[in-house]
């Protein structure tokens, strides 16, 4: 379609392109108002060219017209681009600027976890009294875990909503629900005497609230030697509960039963700096190891006997050092292990 060139239509054309040109605010809209009003597209260029249609009398006048429209709409672009790019590269000055004069960032130190110091501290103290480290796999067999530790096949332990199994059911693995398996192996592969210490992560079908994690820590204690009682037992749980809680600490066993040891005793522990007051707590389970496990591991009951006991590294952490909460633990946060510092 023909274009007409009149002073008006050149004014017309002329006019919004200066209007988009002021109103661009950025690079980007001053870039769309040049491919509007200055491009190949545009009302400028379709005026330019129709000079060629101008008779050539009026040739000479047309072309002076639209020329300086267009040269003064380039004109008014090259001053808006300017005047765009000098803000923009001073707004990118501004928000790199650097304050010399501030006090620097300091790089925030991490910690190590409360619960791996505890079972640190939990091995130091056996270690000092000759006991050995021992460890085992958190995938195991069902005859570690239960079977080798007089576990009857009918027992609640067994059940689904207590244990972790592996599928196939066949394949009969289990993830571990307490270090006692490593007590199996520990027996297994070395020669007697024993003492070793099993640390270790154990699973349960636990959910997780305030109190409960499917995930925890647990230590284990097995010493088999001849002629060890009772009073070894409580000897030297009482030794390690005075590491763990301060000289004040006491001791008590209440009976219970365990199928893998026989008698066996919860263990209490006298707090004496526990907040609200000293009182006792249940720690965790102990007792003789049962005959039918020193069997099942090729000791001959007649000659040898033993003791065991464990305890939850997470429950001692709750009551020797008042954290109410089990999130607390798991959740991760870095401020939570920096309370602690290096020692718990």
């Amino acid at each position: 379609m023909s274009v007409e060139i009149t002073e008006s239509s050149v004014a017309a054309a002329l006019a919004g392109a200066l209007e988009a040109i002021a109103a661009a605010t950025d690079s980007a809209s001053l870039k769309a108002a040049r491919s509007a009003h200055l491009g190949d597209a545009s009302a400028l260029a379709a005026l330019n060219a129709a000079l060629k249609d101008v008779p050539n009398d009026q040739k000479a006048a047309a072309g002076k017209l639209v020329g300086q429209a267009r040269a003064q709409a380039n004109q008014a672009y090259a001053a808006a681009e300017e005047r765009i790019v000098t803000a923009e590269q001073n707004a990118q000055l501004e928000n790199e600027r650097v304050d010399v004069t501030a006090a620097p960032s300091r790089w925030r130190k991490g910690a190590r976890h409360p619960l791996m110091l505890l079972q640190e501290a939990f091995c130091d103290a056996f270690v000092g009294m000759g006991w050995e480290i021992a460890e085992g796999p958190e995938l195991e067999s069902e005859w570690f875990n239960f079977d080798a530790l007089n576990f009857d096949e009918d027992h609640p332990a067994r059940a689904m909503q207590d244990t972790f199994f592996v599928e196939p059911a066949d394949s009969h693995l289990v993830l571990r629900t307490h270090t006692s398996p490593v007590q199996i192996r520990a027996m297994l592969e070395r020669e007697v005497p024993i003492y070793v210490l099993a640390p270790g992560r154990v699973y349960r079908t636990d959910e997780l609230d305030a109190t409960h994690t499917p995930v925890f820590t647990q230590i284990e204690g097995l010493a088999i030697d001849k002629g060890l009682t009772m009073a070894h037992l409580r000897g030297t749980l009482e030794h390690a509960a005075r590491l763990m809680f301060g000289e004040g600490a006491k001791i008590r066993l209440r009976p219970n039963y365990f199928p893998f040891t026989e008698p066996s005793a919860e263990l209490d522990v006298w707090h004496p700096t526990f907040v609200g007051g000293a009182r006792w707590i249940e720690w965790g389970g102990c007792g003789m190891v049962n005959a039918n496990v020193l069997r099942s591991a090729g000791i001959d009951p007649e000659v040898y006997s033993g003791f065991a006991f464990g305890m939850g590294v997470e429950r001692t952490l709750m009551f020797r050092n008042q954290v109410a909460d089990m999130h607390d633990m798991v959740e991760g946060d870095v401020r939570f292990s920096q309370q602690f510092g290096m020692v718990v």
